[in-house]
């Protein structure tokens, strides 16, 4: 196991998971600074072929992320100003991500952590957590929320949550399947390397070619995008239909054992 720290940011290397928690008291919220760090940090996370799992999670008990820091905002940070590569906080906008991202909440997540958590697949938190995109209320829009969270839970519920800026719990964010699991405060890092080695031992090449297809296939027709995937228009895909790995599940199930994933 290997660990790096940065003032703001503690990464930890397990095997082929990273994690990744963001260290700034007390409402762990993110500058410009933070953020170009945590964008150098996601894109080796994408770029490193000896990963396949990341976990994002946040120093404290009290706040996973409170989103944009307003202190440094008063002090000179520009709210349009360079966030650097990825964008805010450094996964909202990264390009070919094709690997799997674990979000673990813990404490209030709110605004811009709301919108970081919507940024990664998983989201696990704890049953203390609370949630809200209170931006409405300072006379701005959670524009990465507004086009993140419809597609993530029904549409009515997003809407709710946008235009009132109110707070929920975990049990409602559950509930309407924005949350994976809710689990004990002192269960959730637990849970969250759990699931991360759950997937760390899955095709790699099979997941990139899952999470590319789901998002090219955000504004296409059915039809149009079976037929890239078909033939094999996809880079993931073309990939994987060319891979050792992919003789090697058909090998795995017709001799009944666990297939060995390379990666390749």
């Amino acid at each position: 196991m290997t660990e790096e720290n940065s003032n703001s940011i503690t990464t930890r290397k397990e095997g082929s998971i990273l994690e990744i928690t963001l260290n700034r008291p007390k409402a762990n919220a993110i500058d410009l600074e933070t953020s170009r760090y945590m964008g150098e940090v996601f894109m080796s996370f994408r770029d490193d072929p000896e990963l396949r799992v990341a976990i994002l999670r946040a120093a404290g008990d009290r706040f996973f992320c409170a989103g944009w820091d307003l202190k440094a905002a008063a002090e000179g940070d520009a709210v349009d100003g360079d966030y650097g590569i990825g964008g805010f906080g450094g996964l909202q906008e990264l390009g070919n991500l094709d690997k799997p991202v674990i979000c673990a909440v813990n404490g209030i997540c709110c605004g811009g952590g709301l919108e970081l958590a919507l940024s990664c697949d998983l989201i696990l938190a704890s049953n203390t957590a609370t949630f809200a995109l209170p931006e409405i209320r300072s006379g701005t829009v959670a524009d990465a929320a507004s086009v993140k969270l419809p597609k993530r839970i029904p549409y009515h519920v997003a809407m709710d949550l946008l235009l009132t800026g109110r707070w929920f719990d975990a049990e409602e964010g559950h509930r309407w399947g924005l949350l994976k699991d809710v689990v004990e405060p002192a269960e959730l890092d637990n849970s969250a390397w759990e699931l991360a080695r759950h997937l760390a031992s899955g095709p790699p090449l099979v997941y990139a070619a899952i999470k590319e297809v789901v998002r090219e296939a955000e504004d296409m027709r059915f039809q149009d995008m079976l037929n890239r995937i078909t033939k094999r228009q996809l880079r993931t895909v073309d990939r994987l239909y060319s891979s050792e790995d992919q003789l090697e599940g058909a090998k795995a199930f017709a001799e009944k054992r666990d297939p060995v994933w390379k990666g390749r």
